[in-house]
């Protein structure tokens, strides 16, 4: 298996600076795992991501997903700030429980200028998904001379 892009350190560098107003301290996301092509993300418990009725809401597990699969696609290509999400489906499987996300993402098929792939969310501790997405990145094409 071929090795990450990225190191979890420099994904954290790359985020840290291209994207300041998304990952920092406070934002309740780390990184838990990067191979090449995957990666194994968390989004810490956070009373802010409660919706009515108690659960957390679509739009944090929306963004949670996205976070992961970006960084699976860097964990393939490298630092690509431009690699943006032109397709994402996502099936609510269960009601996640009031404890950390888990989002463990990975790759079904990169090309040239696509990346296909799908992230699976589960309240942690718990087997069971929560939910499921599948998505395609948009790779812009390489400028370098």
């Amino acid at each position: 298996m071929a090795q990450p892009a990225m190191s979890i350190a420099e994904l954290e560098e790359f985020l840290t600076r291209e994207f300041p107003q998304a990952f920092h301290p406070d934002s309740g996301l780390s990184i838990e795992e990067v191979h090449h092509g995957r990666a194994v993300v968390r989004l810490a418990y956070s009373e802010k991501f409660i919706r009515p009725g108690g659960t957390i809401s679509g739009p944090t597990m929306m963004m949670l997903a996205d976070f992961a699969l970006y960084l699976a696609v860097l964990s393939a290509i490298g630092p690509v700030a431009l690699a943006v999400t032109i397709n994402f489906n996502i099936n609510f499987l269960r009601r996640p429980d009031q404890r950390d996300l888990i989002a463990d993402a990975g790759m079904l098929k990169l090309g040239k200028r696509l990346a296909v792939m799908e992230v699976t969310l589960y309240s942690h501790g718990s087997d069971d998904p929560v939910a499921h997405v599948t998505s395609t990145y948009s790779i812009p094409p390489n400028t370098d001379g």
